[in-house]
């Protein structure tokens, strides 16, 4: 599947789910390292993400070529706001350095009106009241007041890049929620959403289970027999979450 042809239902999916049942997935795939490691939503109510990953990366900065007095500062970052696609996500590697700001909330709220999905870097974002009423949901290591030019030089949009650890390609699928961010490769997002999405519901009902005193012995994370007998018949019997 392409990125480009996420669709609503999945996308609706992939975020009820959660990027909890998701690891799980994908570690079972052997995929272990899709989680971006010290990458936190900027506030804890704001919305999940899913989205189409598009990719900045930043280099140090350097005096000669973005200090105050130099000519010849890059235009990525501002050419990456108006090119990010309507339901994409920006990811951004910033070398994990939050010593200087990723964006702000006019960059932010650029993409907010351009439709975006959301923004993560594995850096830091200043004025982050202003980003949060933006709306658009929004990950980093850390709050950064300085500018970016202090210690970014954004460099090219598109390529493969490093954020939180992992390596993320123009294309994959980006997941966040209050836990974590991670991503999964365009080509199996949906076989992983359907899997997901069942263990998603089973342990749902496993949940009912447990607030009723049954115990976890043939219940999670194993499911027995019995359990699965049970959750079949409450399936059958038009069992809701």
């Amino acid at each position: 599947m392409s990125g480009a042809e996420l669709s609503k239902d999945l996308r609706e999916v992939l975020a009820k789910v959660g990027t909890s049942t998701l690891t799980g997935v994908l570690n079972r795939r052997g995929l272990k390292n899709m989680t971006l490691f010290d990458v936190h939503p900027m506030r804890p109510e704001q919305p999940a993400m899913v989205g189409i990953a598009f990719t900045m990366r930043f280099i140090p900065s350097r005096d000669d070529k973005d200090g105050p007095t130099s000519t010849n500062r890059s235009m990525v970052q501002p050419q990456a706001m108006e090119e990010c696609p309507p339901g994409h996500v920006l990811m951004i590697d910033s070398r994990g350095d939050s010593r200087a700001a990723s964006a702000g909330d006019l960059y932010i709220g650029r993409l907010k009106a351009r439709g975006a999905a959301g923004i993560v870097t594995d850096g830091g974002f200043r004025d982050t009241n202003g980003v949060f009423k933006t709306g658009l949901p929004a990950y980093h290591r850390r709050p950064s007041s300085p500018p970016s030019p202090i210690a970014h030089r954004p460099v090219d949009l598109q390529l493969p890049i490093g954020c939180g650890g992992v390596a993320v390609y123009p294309g994959d699928i980006v997941v966040g929620d209050r836990d974590a961010v991670l991503v999964i490769p365009a080509d199996i997002v949906e076989a992983v959403a359907e899997e997901a999405f069942k263990n998603y519901h089973y342990e749902g009902w496993a949940e009912l289970e447990v607030a009723k005193g049954r115990s976890l012995k043939g219940l999670f994370p194993v499911a027995g027999d019995e359990a699965k007998r049970d959750y079949e018949a409450w399936k059958a019997a038009g069992g809701k979450l």
